[in-house]
């Protein structure tokens, strides 16, 4: 089989849990989100739109999680620190566009392939990544920490940041037979 460079993207491609404090600038964000435009879009709506958390924001994040979670104590201290665990957090937001052949949930899936396609191109930037999401993220104090409208919906975050030390995955691999289905 001959190896292209988006299957072998796809074939390395493993989350980052733990980013030092280095992140891609707005500049070098905006190209990649502009090259993740591009995923399939059933009547180009671009039902999608992307928020980047830095600095204080996540602190704030924090606090709305803590919020919206009810929790108290050590469990709190934990849940506010969640989003300091990068310096970059980028939030993807699916948004309803008025559409009379485009459904909500199809517009939903083109911002998770945003999200996935922008997560591969910091990957290959050289950006550690990875896509978090919880129980906070339909919650109203969330939605406020980032300014999300009506029809708005968050997705979740890709956490993005310098990776330490390249560690040595072991490669994957994943048998796509036993989930193909072929029907005659």
């Amino acid at each position: 089989m001959s190896r292209h460079p988006v299957f072998d993207a796809l074939s390395r491609r493993r989350s980052e849990p733990k980013v030092t404090s280095a992140t891609p600038d707005d500049a070098e964000l905006a190209r990649l989100i502009g090259a993740a435009a591009h995923v399939a879009d059933h009547a180009g709506l671009r039902p999608w739109r992307i928020v980047a958390l830095r600095g204080d924001a996540r602190v704030r994040l924090g606090a709305a999680l803590v919020a919206a979670s009810g929790a108290e104590g050590a469990e709190a201290a934990k849940l506010a620190g969640k989003p300091l665990r990068a310096d970059l957090l980028v939030a993807v937001v699916a948004r309803s566009v008025p559409s009379p052949k485009v459904p909500d949930w199809e517009q939903e899936a083109v911002a998770a392939g945003v999200a996935h396609a922008l997560a591969l191109l910091l990957d290959e930037a050289g950006w550690g990544v990875m896509w978090r999401t919880g129980g906070g993220v339909r919650h109203p104090a969330v939605a406020a920490v980032h300014g999300l409208e009506d029809g708005e919906r968050l997705l979740g975050w890709l956490y993005v940041g310098g990776v330490p030390e390249r560690r040595k995955h072991d490669p994957k691999t994943v048998d796509g037979g036993e989930f193909l289905t072929v029907l005659g």
